[in-house]
């Protein structure tokens, strides 16, 4: 048996995501583009520098010692350069000649400049605030106030709205409320989100109006609230699926010189997912058209549309249409494909024939033609260069030892001249900035962390940015995950995935082994990247004397159209449980130190529909499972899920607590008591359906908190641990306690 000792948490503490990061500074780089995108800035914990490309330079954004000393007389507060206490920061050069940077801390907004040593208190100019949007001219600040769109202007000077006729549940800006994770952001102390763009110009505001007037209620109740009151209840509208009755919206642009509002003259839009008001944008230099993307309530219809930013006239200028989903992205949530050129020509992303390719259409006809095609998909397009008409992505299925590996490529757009200029077998998670020119290229493997450098078009290095190591990580015990090929249930098809070997790895011995487990479908789980999605679960439980496995079985996304449909109609094969079976059983063959006779599951909201799914449909094989914030009953859950990802199959079928009488192993249920993504009614119906099948369980629902469980992020992972160690290893935990999680730096 394995006895684990206070030191044994403490380490499998350091693992999780803030501290991991923390380990390896550097391993995160996310540019923030200055000056037209022809500079821009990050941050390295609590360092902050800038990027130059064309000078080929890398610096210290300003004296970080410098600024600590001036801002400590300033403001009283001892302040240490490798600790700077800023919650937000922003470089207001817009030309290149200022060296100027603010910040807010200490309750104050302050301006550091290396030129003049001065830090100074700049409280007087109006600043724009975490759920407030900047113009691109820096003149105006959007904000909602009531449901309303109001600016005002940066200087301080006047503030008025742009729209009047609000009403509740009838608003501007805002998102569905089943998505709008208003208690997450009251976690930040914030409230609603706000979406809202601006026109390249500074003169207009595209905002959509929703409107959740006499849709469902689901009532939410705080049974802790922080004043010690008695209990609050919380109300949402959150229809369901197959309700007639769903949210819809329709584009209005806001014309700051007479307040003119311009709204959309089409029937308003049904809504099921918030990225429908996020696929939409500006075309032209100074914003002469908005496009957008509209899909139908089923998914199946994909179209690219115009509006008018003068009269609200609509066209549509692309249309697909499937027998299943049609995607807009090869996962969801990212940065649509469809790019607008000054010719009137149209690059779009589709997966027409079975994989994701770029075709370009004409400006006269809209004849499409193509510009990639082949047995790989198109993951992401980098930049279009106009002049040179090329146009540089990301694509994936390249390298033959996986597919999911995505290598830097460029194209012409009449589909000539394919180039690879990533020329290894590394991950490359390039970005660039809208305007293009070069790219920052973050490269990495499993075993290996990202070395950002910054590349131009020919691939050649322009600059060197940061090239960690992983040494503080090895100080605790890490060893990389092992990159891994397996076969499906079928008996034929790849799939891929990670295993961590335990820490303190012995050959010799045996090991428990627990699924990590997200099955998506709209999105994959375990990439080739040294920080794929979850990144410091595994790890911890690794150094907790578990071998971990994470899967993309069948039916998630990130390959071609068919591996992805299989989940399609069948959304209850929860990233195809019956994958992680096979594979688990393969590595055991593979590796005899895997225990395959003690398997356990966890993962988190999907991940948590699949962990209980797995325990009720094989039962023999999984022993104990860990469920956190489940979607364990997709018939009364989001509309989104069934009605984009399962089609016109049976709900039935999307049901766990249909299945509540196969409970053969030990799951523990947890749940915040205010998610207002996966409603607590989701365990509890799955509770019930136990109860009913007089079968033995554990629950915790935690007070206050989300989806994320953000606040109490600390004590979920502790209890999760607590339970794999009693049920897995078979002996009690230490009493080792853990902290409260910090929040991740880009956050801070």
């Amino acid at each position: 048996m394995t006895r684990l000792t206070d030191a044994d948490y403490a380490r499998a503490e350091q693992m999780l995501g803030p501290h991991r990061a923390r380990h390896v500074p550097g391993m995160t780089v996310t540019p923030q583009w200055l000056n037209g995108g022809t500079r821009f800035w990050y941050r390295v914990g609590s360092r902050y520098l800038v990027a130059d490309p064309a000078a080929g330079t890398r610096r210290d954004a300003f004296d970080h010692a410098r600024l600590a000393a001036a801002l400590s007389v300033a403001s009283g507060h001892a302040v240490e350069a490798a600790d700077l206490p800023f919650t937000t920061i922003e470089f207001p050069d817009r030309d290149g000649t200022s060296d100027a940077v603010r910040f807010f801390a200490f309750g104050s907004r302050w301006e550091w400049s290396d030129h003049s040593g001065t830090c100074a208190r700049v409280d007087e100019e109006q600043s724009p605030g975490p759920l407030e949007i900047p113009s691109p001219d820096g003149t105006w600040i959007a904000f909602r106030r009531d449901g309303n769109v109001w600016v005002r202007a940066r200087d301080g000077g006047e503030e008025f709205a742009l729209t009047d006729d609000a009403e509740p549940h009838h608003d501007y800006g805002s998102l569905p409320d089943p998505m709008s994770g208003r208690m997450l952001m009251r976690s930040f102390g914030l409230g609603a989100p706000f979406q809202a763009e601006w026109s390249p110009d500074s003169t207009r505001l595209l905002v959509h109006r929703l409107d959740q007037r006499g849709l469902p209620e689901q009532v939410l109740v705080e049974s802790s609230p922080p004043d010690g009151g008695r209990p609050v209840e919380h109300r949402y509208r959150y229809p369901m699926p197959g309700d007639e009755a769903q949210a819809t919206m329709s584009w209005t642009v806001l014309h700051l010189a007479g307040r003119e509002v311009v709204r959309q003259r089409d029937d308003p839009a049904t809504i099921v997912h918030p990225s429908a008001v996020v696929y939409a944008w500006w075309s032209g230099e100074k914003g002469d058209t908005v496009h957008f993307l509209y899909r139908s309530r089923d998914a199946r219809t994909l179209e690219l549309c115009r509006l008018d930013p003068g009269t609200g006239e609509t066209t549509t200028l692309i249309g697909e249409t499937g027998t299943t989903r049609v995607d807009p992205t090869p996962q969801l949530g990212e940065e649509p494909m469809a790019h607008v050129l000054d010719s009137g020509e149209i690059l779009w992303w589709s997966q027409r024939d079975g994989w994701g390719h770029l075709y370009l259409y004409s400006a006269d006809d809209r004849t499409p033609t193509r510009v990639t095609s082949g047995q790989w998909l198109v993951r992401k397009v980098l930049w279009v260069d106009q002049d040179s008409r090329q146009v540089w992505f990301l694509a994936s299925g390249l390298v033959d030892e996986d597919p999911y590996v995505r290598q830097v490529c460029r194209v012409g757009l009449d589909g000539t001249g394919f180039t690879r200029l990533s020329d290894d077998d590394h991950d490359h998670d390039a970005v660039s900035p809208p305007e293009g020119g070069y790219l920052v290229d973050r490269v990495s493997t499993p075993a290996v962390p990202p070395r950002t450098r910054v590349v131009g078009g020919d691939g050649q290095i322009l600059v060197e940015l940061e090239a960690p190591d992983t040494a503080g990580l090895e100080a605790l015990g890490w060893t990389p995950p092992e990159r891994f090929r397996a076969t499906a249930a079928d008996g034929r098809t790849p799939v891929y995935g990670l295993l961590w070997r335990p820490h303190g790895f012995d050959p010799e011995r045996r090991y428990p082994v627990i699924d990590h487990i997200y099955p998506g479908p709209q999105v994959h789980r375990a990439g080739p990247s040294f920080n794929p999605p979850l990144q410091g679960g595994p790890e911890s439980l690794a150094a907790l004397g578990f071998a971990v496995v994470a899967v993309d079985g069948r039916g998630t996304a990130g390959r071609g159209k068919a591996f992805h449909d299989q989940s399609y109609g069948d959304l209850g094969y929860a990233g195809a449980l019956a994958d992680h079976v096979g594979v688990i059983r393969e590595l055991g063959l593979r590796y005899p130190w895997l225990d395959t006779g003690r398997v356990g599951i966890t993962g988190h909201s999907a991940g948590g529909f699949a962990t209980a799914r797995a325990l009720l449909a094989h039962p023999g094989f999984y022993k104990v499972g860990v469920a956190v914030a489940g979607n364990h009953d997709n018939r009364v859950n989001l509309t989104m899920w069934a009605e984009h990802y399962h089609g016109e199959g049976d709900l039935e079928e999307l049901s766990n607590p249909a299945l509540a009488a196969g409970l053969r192993g030990k799951l523990l249920l947890i749940h915040g008591e205010l998610d207002d993504n996966a409603l607590p009614h989701q365990t509890l119906r799955l509770v019930d359906a136990l109860i009913e099948a007089d079968g033995d369980f554990d629950m915790l629902i935690v007070p206050g908190a989300e989806h994320a469980l953000l606040n109490r992020g600390h004590y979920v992972v502790r209890r999760t641990w607590d339970y794999f160690v009693r049920h897995l290893h078979g002996t009690e935990p230490p009493a080792y306690r853990l902290a409260p999680l910090p929040l991740p730096a880009e956050l801070i």
